[in-house]
């Protein structure tokens, strides 16, 4: 053992501990239940809510995600989640056959729908579309659910605050 490790070592634990913050209790608990709100498992949320220093105000879904049925409408359970979303918008962006229009006229639970980037879209046009459903909403408070490659790119095209697959959302 060379000279001083035990004290290097005291030194660099107390100076991590230091830097790890101390929520009071209180702001935990409420960002459980902000986790719940959302249907985020609180991971989830609390990652987010580190990387970008704010709240989750919006989350966007792809019609992969929602797993929209032949005439446009959610089943059940995803409609039931949806319902249960409180103080956080509900996006959706959808590919052709569907039509953004039938898609929100079927389901009143999404307050936004748009027509979904193609496989070929560039990347100013993915950013585009969601920047355009979006509207003014802050791009570091949506959240993408989706289940495909192409859905991961939504989030970092137009800069969002992170991407969760649909598996891991509805499962909670």
């Amino acid at each position: 053992m060379e000279k001083g490790r035990g004290w290097r070592r005291y030194a660099w634990t107390r100076a991590r501990a230091e830097l790890l913050p101390r929520m009071p209790i209180e702001v935990v608990r409420l960002r459980v239940k902000r986790a719940r709100e959302l249907g985020l498992d609180y991971k989830a949320y609390a990652g987010i809510r580190a990387a970008t220093g704010r709240d989750v105000i919006a989350l966007l879904f792809s019609d992969n995600a929602l797993r929209l049925l032949a005439d446009g409408k959610l089943p059940s359970d995803r409609s039931d989640a949806l319902d249960r979303i409180r103080h956080a918008d509900r996006l959706a962006l959808v590919h052709a056959p569907f039509s953004s229009e039938a898609v929100a006229a079927a389901n009143p639970v999404l307050q936004r729908v748009g027509t979904a980037p193609g496989i070929t879209a560039t990347w100013s046009d993915i950013r585009g579309r969601v920047v355009n459903l979006k509207g003014k909403l802050p791009a570091d408070g949506v959240v993408v659910i989706g289940e495909t490659w192409l859905e991961r790119d939504w989030c970092e095209a137009a800069r969002l605050a992170g991407y969760l697959p649909a598996e891991r959302y509805f499962s909670t």
